[in-house]
């Protein structure tokens, strides 16, 4: 028998072995023995690590946290999913997007308010830098985004997005955000907080489609450009100033828009950013801002110098509350 053969026939006997596990401890939770069950799947999840065996390890927690949450078990649930990051954690498992996937759908089954969940997020989001982006995966940002949308926890969907590569998922949120919670009034003011955060951010790409996408599919916003709301207009012409680079156009627009981005004091502060971004001006000597609104547009902006920060920034896993 060859070496490739004799390997397949290993994880052959390795995957029917944990079937047969599997299946016992599925008929202990049936039964209602949920806390020998429980225990079980840990002296498994311990002796399958000391053995090196961290994909059967992984598959048996994970089936075991799902097991869990169809009969509303949510703490022994919840600790075998914490288990199953551990595995990641231990085993060094590259990021790919069939495990990120497996970590939303355990997400998606925690209770909305345990803070198992919050704990249990904020560490997939710190396993999963092991990709790319270093507040989390863009792919995993978008899964958990997406939850919270179906949730209808607009605000940390938000916040998930704005770490995504998802303008256009984004921009359907926020009509949906805006259209069930927002004043007439404020439809211009959820957009262009999400366009300058994303510019913010670095990501270009995805404020241009946020904002095409959203003005589009709003109800209340009649077809542009140019838009009867004033600040529509000015972040569509915004846009188009970071695609030119010119720091003049750039300057005269700001100015020329004052009153509507006197709306929300956080809108200059942005634009600072943006203007060092994608326009050369140099940082001020001391931030107008200090204090809490200091520090959360630092951890939205991820300043690049400070790792430290951005894990804290990542670990609270909250949204950033800025409006």
């Amino acid at each position: 028998m060859s070496e490739q053969e004799s390997l397949r026939c290993s994880s052959a006997r390795n995957r029917g072995g944990v079937q047969r596990v599997e299946g016992k401890l599925r008929a202990s939770v049936e039964k209602g023995d949920y806390y020998e069950a429980h225990q079980m799947y840990r002296t498994l999840f311990f002796r399958y690590m000391s053995q090196a065996k961290h994909a059967e390890a992984r598959e048996l927690m994970y089936n075991g946290a799902l097991l869990f949450f169809s009969y509303n078990q949510q703490n022994s649930a919840a600790d075998l999913s914490m288990l199953v990051l551990e595995v990641l954690e231990k085993s060094e498992t590259k990021v790919e997007d069939d495990i990120l996937e497996s970590l939303a759908k355990l997400f998606s089954q925690m209770d909305q308010n345990s803070p198992e969940r919050v704990a249990f997020v904020s560490r997939a989001l710190k396993w999963s830098t092991g990709g790319s982006g270093k507040l989390g995966h863009p792919k995993l940002h978008q899964l958990l985004a997406v939850t919270l949308w179906k949730e209808q926890n607009y605000s940390e969907s938000r916040y998930h997005f704005l770490h995504s590569s998802d303008g256009e998922g984004c921009a359907q949120m926020l009509v949906e955000y805006s259209a069930s919670r927002g004043f007439r009034s404020e439809v211009d003011m959820f957009v262009a907080q999400a366009v300058l955060q994303f510019l913010c951010l670095k990501n270009k790409n995805s404020a241009s489609v946020v904002f095409s996408t959203y003005t589009e599919k709003h109800p209340s916003i009649e077809k542009g450009p140019p838009f009867v709301q004033p600040l529509l207009n000015f972040i569509w012409f915004l846009l188009l100033a970071v695609d030119g680079g010119k720091l003049t156009v750039f300057t005269v627009l700001c100015e020329q828009y004052q009153p509507s981005l006197k709306r929300d004091p956080m809108y200059n502060e942005y634009l600072d950013r943006i203007g060092q971004l994608f326009f050369g001006v140099p940082p001020k000597q001391s931030p107008s801002y200090g204090g809490l609104l200091g520090n959360l547009l630092n951890s939205l902006m991820g300043s690049g110098e400070d790792d430290d920060g951005a894990e804290e920034a990542q670990e609270d896993s909250s949204p950033i509350e800025l409006d």
